[in-house]
């Protein structure tokens, strides 16, 4: 019997972490191997893609793919995590009107040096920054380049709270971007609520929620579906020297192709001048 691979795309509720969802969907399916492509905050919800067998070599592949997400970003108030998470830091009386806001917004698309919140699972020395900023140490991160490709105002749903759409590169933390856009309008800001509405191709229309997937109601994303590229098959001779590392000769134009050695998806190759070799080896 093979192994059971695919991606499962999940419907992520708010208060359960990333690693409790993968392992949730691990028992229910009853895979021998389950991860995931990005993770969310413990108060984050929305689309978190988990792979499953083969498809957790997936993981570098998708890595810098873009996001989408619905945030609500409160101002005049902080934490240190900037999120519900921690405890009020900072606050002020400053109002902020959607005019205020929109006439920021603008300066926040585009490529940015961000710097991560401290309670981040960045690592530093080994360890991770929330770990150290717990334990009262000092939390010394350096800025990442990162991109904004758009920042949508959606309307205003309290006092000085608003929500709003962020298409993003990958390593985005829109924790950030909230104080950030807190700064550029003098006052402080906290993110409320995070929503992950896409993640690379995939949508969270597509998504199951974790009482479906434990009722067997949801639907494996076979791996080969993943990519659109032109198949080709190899004889068992081929296989078997691909998958010992070795070049093989193949008349196919220069590209990308997804390969298969009798009926079993092996990954993508790259043609170079008649040589094939792995691009992406998923077996």
């Amino acid at each position: 019997m093979s192994e059971l691979s695919g991606i499962l795309l999940v419907n992520k509720p708010r208060g359960i972490s990333s690693n409790s969802v993968v392992n949730i969907v691990k028992h229910a399916l009853g895979a021998k191997k389950t991860g995931h492509l990005g993770t969310l905050d413990v108060l984050g919800e929305g689309l978190l893609p988990v792979t499953v067998g083969k498809g957790t070599r997936l993981f570098d592949y998708y890595l810098n793919k873009d996001k989408e997400y619905i945030t609500n970003f409160k101002f005049g108030i902080t934490t240190d995590t900037l999120d519900l998470e921690g405890p009020i830091t900072h606050s002020d009386n400053k109002v902020i009107t959607l005019q205020d806001l929109q006439n920021v917004l603008q300066s926040h698309i585009g490529k940015i040096n961000q710097m991560p919140p401290a309670y981040s699972a960045k690592k530093i020395k080994g360890q991770k920054a929330y770990d150290l900023a717990r334990r009262g140490e000092k939390v010394e991160l350096k800025p990442k380049l990162i991109e904004i490709y758009d920042i949508s105002l959606l309307g205003q749903t309290e006092h000085n709270a608003f929500d709003l759409k962020v298409h993003c590169s990958s390593g985005t933390y829109i924790r950030s971007l909230c104080r950030d856009i807190a700064s550029s309008l003098s006052t402080y800001g906290v993110m409320q609520r995070i929503l992950r509405t896409r993640c690379g191709e995939f949508d969270l229309k597509d998504a199951f929620t974790l009482d479906e997937i434990k009722n067997g109601n949801y639907k494996l994303i076979p791996l080969d579906c993943l990519f659109e590229f032109e198949k080709t098959k190899l004889n068992d001779n081929e296989t078997q020297r691909i998958l010992n590392g070795v070049n093989i000769k193949i008349d196919k134009q220069d590209g990308i192709y997804k390969a298969y050695g009798k009926e079993e998806f092996l990954g993508l190759l790259e043609v170079k001048n008649g040589q094939a070799s792995f691009y992406l080896r998923l077996i």
